[in-house]
């Protein structure tokens, strides 16, 4: 009984906060629903059993991505009335996307479903004594370890651009030379003055 109440108390919230996170005038009203609907995401995931799922809800998404995206958005100087504005333009597109997207999750569906092989054997079921931690580790580098490391590739991608992007050369900037900072002494840099009293400091 009360699993059931946990699971619609922590449903409803998720429904709520999501589309209060949509329809949210304020970015960072926004990003708070947004943690709040991952916090309740992570209650469903633990209903289910999967609490490796749910720590990486909240440590990940909550921990890193969400206020990562509050930081963003606070530093920012976004004039959101100007995005806003362009919002009627191009809604025939991103329902066509959506229409498309649609499409493309029904066909699988059905294709999975009219498939030769057996559910149980696609689904790969785990012992109920298995950790779901171990289960979802024996999946990934196994089954699907040359998408793991397809993945891992993307992100090395993304992470080689971000930072060739930031050490591009720039004209107008001083670079920093170490070996002529560790060559400085410090009586070069500092001088000891006994300052009389009611004196100013001469620079």
């Amino acid at each position: 009984m009360i699993q059931t109440i946990a699971f619609y108390l922590f449903a409803i919230v998720v429904i709520a906060s999501a589309t209060l996170t949509i329809t949210a005038r304020n970015p960072v009203h926004s990003v708070l629903w947004l943690i709040l609907a991952f916090f309740n995401a992570a209650g469903l995931m633990l209903l289910c059993g999967a609490e490796f799922i749910a720590m990486l809800l909240v440590i990940v998404y909550v921990g890193a991505v969400a206020v990562l995206f509050l930081f963003v958005v606070m530093m920012l100087d976004v004039d959101f009335a100007e995005l806003r504005a362009g919002f009627a333009r191009y809604m025939p597109l991103g329902i066509l996307i959506a229409l498309v997207l649609v499409a493309e999750i029904i066909f699988a569906v059905a294709a999975w479903s009219a498939g030769s092989v057996e559910l149980a054997t696609r689904a790969g079921p785990m012992p109920a004594a298995v950790p779901n931690i171990q289960a979802l580790g024996a999946l990934l580098y196994t089954r699907y370890l040359f998408i793991f490391e397809a993945a891992g590739l993307v992100l090395l991608v993304a992470m080689i651009g971000a930072i060739v992007l930031t050490h591009r050369a720039r004209g107008g900037t001083r670079g920093q030379r170490i070996a002529k900072q560790n060559q400085r002494r410090p009586e070069d840099a500092t001088r000891n003055i006994d300052q009389p009293v009611g004196q100013g400091v001469e620079l």
